[in-house]
């Protein structure tokens, strides 16, 4: 469907405008009283979220990106599934699933009674997903743009036998320097040590980063708060269907040999990632669905 007829069918005045972006990838660009947001349709991936009257994105978006088909977009809030991580079977599939690098169709847009804009965009099996992964779904990502920005993942299996999944909401955020962050929500929990070959570890206070980092946080029960003393601001992670966490930064010499990252881009940026993942494995019966929610909320320092 080309632009014209994106804004046509789904356009709302002052509020939601569908443009070509790079890659020639249809992009959304959002904005209300209380914020905006930018879109990607490929991928069905948030890139960017700015509450009005501040100053700095709470997301971080690679400048070397790639906006290619079968490409994932390095920035903002990658959607992994059907599972996450590497391939589970041990296929040669790709890691982190088959949603995060092909075009999603548009569902719907509205205006919710308080002012929030939603977008609704979605994917549902076809002969090339059945290849990957033998499964009959319909997944939809609801976004909501208002004072928070709020995420919420569908899966629904239309099919007549139960399946299982692992998926996350891989979220890049901007920090200011990562050297003065501070993860807080995540003390006293066991984790998965990916940087040191899997090694199961107790949390012991607040997450700091000065090394590379790459966990699975299990049996997180609390809000995770990213404190960012540079950027003088504190961001509020919510979710509900999740019992893990990652948090993930390359640190510099993996940062060096991604070709979609600046070399430095580790300083600049935290993942902090809402998931179901290693143990927190999700089985949808057939003609049943599972949510999984993040909510992500800025408050100043």
């Amino acid at each position: 469907m080309g632009i014209a007829q994106l804004n046509r069918d789904h356009g709302i005045a002052g509020q939601v405008e569908f443009f070509e972006g790079q890659g020639g990838f249809p992009f959304i660009r959002v904005k209300n009283a209380k914020s905006s947001a930018l879109i990607s349709v490929y991928a069905g991936q948030v890139l960017s979220f700015q509450p009005a009257g501040k100053t700095d994105d709470l997301m971080f978006l690679s400048q070397k990106a790639y906006y290619q088909a079968g490409k994932a977009i390095k920035g903002g809030i990658p959607i992994c599934w059907p599972w996450f991580g590497p391939d589970p079977e041990e296929k040669g599939r790709a890691a982190h699933g088959f949603v995060r690098n092909r075009m999603w169709d548009v569902i719907e847009t509205s205006v919710t009674a308080n002012g929030d804009t939603q977008v609704v965009l979605g994917l549902t099996d076809t002969p090339e997903t059945q290849a990957i992964w033998p499964h009959a779904f319909i997944l939809r990502l609801e976004i909501i743009v208002g004072e928070t920005l709020n995420l919420v993942l569908v899966t629904r299996n239309t099919g007549d036998q139960a399946f299982s999944i692992t998926q996350a909401f891989h979220t890049y955020f901007s920090v200011g320097d990562i050297h003065q962050i501070r993860v807080s929500g995540l003390e006293g929990r066991q984790y998965l040590d990916k940087a040191d070959g899997g090694q199961q570890k107790m949390q012991s206070g607040a997450v700091t980063i000065s090394s590379e980092v790459d966990r699975i946080y299990l049996d997180v029960l609390d809000d995770i708060i990213v404190h960012d003393p540079a950027l003088k601001r504190r961001i509020y992670i919510a979710s509900q269907g999740s019992q893990t966490a990652v948090v993930w930064n390359p640190w510099a010499k993996i940062s060096a040999e991604m070709a979609d990252l600046q070399d430095d881009d580790y300083l600049r940026m935290l993942c902090v990632e809402t998931t179901n993942a290693a143990t927190d494995r999700i089985t949808i019966q057939p003609g049943s669905e599972f949510r999984l929610v993040a909510n992500y909320r800025i408050e100043n320092l």
